[in-house]
């Protein structure tokens, strides 16, 4: 990692990925690193990111397929310059763009045609009495100012029917997403992330259909350390250096 004023240089997928992103508020972390991975996108298809911050799971996504095209929709005009940035950095020319634009203001007025497929790892409180206040320079990335609702909102305004969504959420929130989306989207599947193989899920990461109608599938879990160390599991490590994909069958 090399410091470059409030930035940091970080590598991502073993290398193939420079990301530079700020050294205080929100970083790129394993959230980021699932959600690309659970990107399937197939070639000549446009993705949206929603909240796609420095471009942590937008570069990575747009590295593990690289016949797609993607888009970053960021409010945060620090977070959307450090992201074209990273465009630059990692040489992916006009196949990749980022807009400046708010959830809260839903997809209509960015004046773009649907989506093949969207993703998104909304903020993960919407509550603000529900945790201590995070520092300024993190409010944005886990306070939702428009609620969990603005969120999936905006997703399913932005993408075709029969197009995909796809979140990484508490799994606490998964009631409420499945709430949220359901009447818009359905063909739900459902992968839930465990830190240990013997505690709760934390995670989940959720696909669905946009008037998708095929029951609920809920798949294998994830499990991302062992307990003997606290390393990530095979399976994670393999993940995080862009060897496997997080598939939803």
């Amino acid at each position: 990692m090399a410091d470059q004023g409030d930035t940091s240089e970080d590598r991502l997928l073993n290398g193939r990925v420079l990301l530079r992103q700020p050294t205080r508020g929100y970083r790129a972390g394993m959230d980021a690193a699932l959600l690309a991975a659970a990107c399937d996108a197939t070639p000549g298809e446009r993705v949206l990111e929603a909240g796609c911050g420095a471009g942590g799971a937008l570069l990575a996504a747009a590295a593990r397929h690289p016949e797609a095209l993607f888009t970053g929709v960021e409010r945060d005009a620090d977070a959307a310059t450090l992201a074209r940035e990273n465009l630059v950095l990692n040489g992916f020319g006009e196949r990749v763009q980022i807009l400046e634009g708010d959830v809260q203001a839903g997809f209509r007025p960015l004046g773009l045609p649907v989506f093949d497929a969207v993703m998104a790892n909304p903020p993960f409180f919407d509550d603000p009495g529900a945790l201590l206040a995070p520092a300024p320079e993190k409010a944005g990335a886990w306070m939702a100012d428009g609620g969990l609702a603005a969120w999936t909102g905006f997703l399913t305004k932005a993408v075709r029917e029969g197009g995909t969504i796809t979140l990484i959420h508490r799994a606490d929130r998964l009631g409420d997403l499945l709430s949220l989306l359901g009447g818009k989207a359905g063909s739900f599947r459902i992968r839930p992330i465990h830190p240990f193989a013997d505690a709760p899920a934390k995670r989940v990461l959720l696909r669905a259909v946009k008037t998708g109608k095929a029951p609920l599938m809920l798949l294998p879990p994830l499990v991302l350390h062992e307990r003997d160390g606290g390393k990530h599991s095979a399976a994670a490590e393999a993940i995080l250096r862009g060897e496997t994909a997080l598939g939803w069958v």
